[in-house]
């Protein structure tokens, strides 16, 4: 598709934006198509990168004790998965922008529907890793080279679904590395305990994109799009049974090998209560879903903010024990 558009005479939302969202209502004109080629008018994407960075640096905490710097570590965070998620979106919108074009829920979006070109949409993407970076280079040499390295999974995943039916991974890959990150800034290393850390957020990820995912499949069928929605089709509730087990025993795992011997039963046992707690919002989940209602996909998807929240909390507050 082309890069010469008309300019639509008023530019709407975007269709699966949050309503009443704060772009629409509040943004002056001239920067809304930005903001929403960013996801700013749905703000679940930012909170899905961010929570895995909360985890990493609580978990890290839970061993070692909260110190002053973290409230940065935590702070940076929140800035870096806000503008890293946006250009993240940028890149997605820039190479998909021929099927997005294509299927009813993604035309609206700015590009498609000619609110930006790509050309302004690529500055657009680079102004926000540049401010990304200036938080990132704060951190420790190990952290610095950790956020580099993330920049390839960012740059593979839009690409994942033209070639594999688990598009789903590469966005867990990609959107989790915020916890190995995160558990580096406090730590100063990469321990065992962060990697299985880092492994049940890509669970939690499998699970909660292949309910995203369930939106589009009939569109996707047209269009030759792959995703784990079409590959377990009418098995999905046993697939997100499965990463959702994954998820709690790897987050455990984690728990364990991170405050053993040394955390005394209080710690531990709230501190086990993330990865359950993390569990029994899943299941909640599950039992809520019907797969062939885009609304409700959507709904229960926009609830793993709350799934992931529960996670940080219980890592958090056993971390100040």
């Amino acid at each position: 598709m082309g890069e010469n558009r008309q300019m639509p005479e008023t530019p709407g939302p975007v269709a699966d934006a949050v309503a009443g969202n704060w772009v629409d209502r509040l943004a002056p004109d001239p920067v809304r198509p930005y903001l929403r080629l960013s996801r700013a008018d749905r703000p679940i994407g930012t909170w899905l990168l961010l929570l895995p960075c909360w985890w990493g640096v609580a978990l890290a905490a839970g061993r070692d004790g909260w110190r002053a710097w973290d409230l940065w570590i935590i702070a940076g965070c929140a800035l870096g998965a806000w503008l890293m998620r946006g250009a993240g979106c940028t890149w997605n919108d820039i190479t998909d922008r021929d099927f997005d074009a294509a299927v009813a829920r993604t035309r609206s979006r700015p590009i498609p529907s000619g609110q930006v070109s790509v050309r302004q949409a690529v500055i657009w993407m680079f102004a926000q890793m540049g401010l990304a970076g200036l938080i990132l280079f704060s951190y420790n040499g190990l952290t610095i080279l950790l956020g580099l390295a993330s920049l390839g999974l960012v740059a593979i995943y839009p690409f994942a679904k033209r070639f594999t039916w688990w598009p789903q991974l590469f966005l867990g890959l990609a959107f989790n590395w915020g916890a190995i990150l995160a558990y580096a800034a406090h730590a100063g290393e990469v321990a065992l305990p962060a990697v299985l850390l880092y492994a049940s957020g890509i669970a939690w990820t499998l699970f909660y994109d292949t309910i995203y995912a369930h939106q589009d499949k009939e569109d996707d069928v047209l269009i030759g799009v792959k995703s784990t929605a079409r590959l377990f089709g009418a098995r999905t509730g046993k697939w997100l049974g499965l990463f959702l087990i994954l998820s709690v025993v790897l987050m455990s795992a984690a728990v364990l090998l991170a405050l053993l011997p040394a955390a005394g039963p209080a710690k531990l046992g709230l501190a086990l209560l993330a990865p359950w707690g993390l569990g029994w919002h899943l299941l909640w989940q599950m039992r809520r879903l019907d797969i062939d209602d885009p609304a409700s996909c959507l709904r229960v998807f926009r609830s793993n903010r709350d799934a992931g929240l529960v996670a940080a909390l219980f890592l958090a507050a056993a971390a100040l024990i």
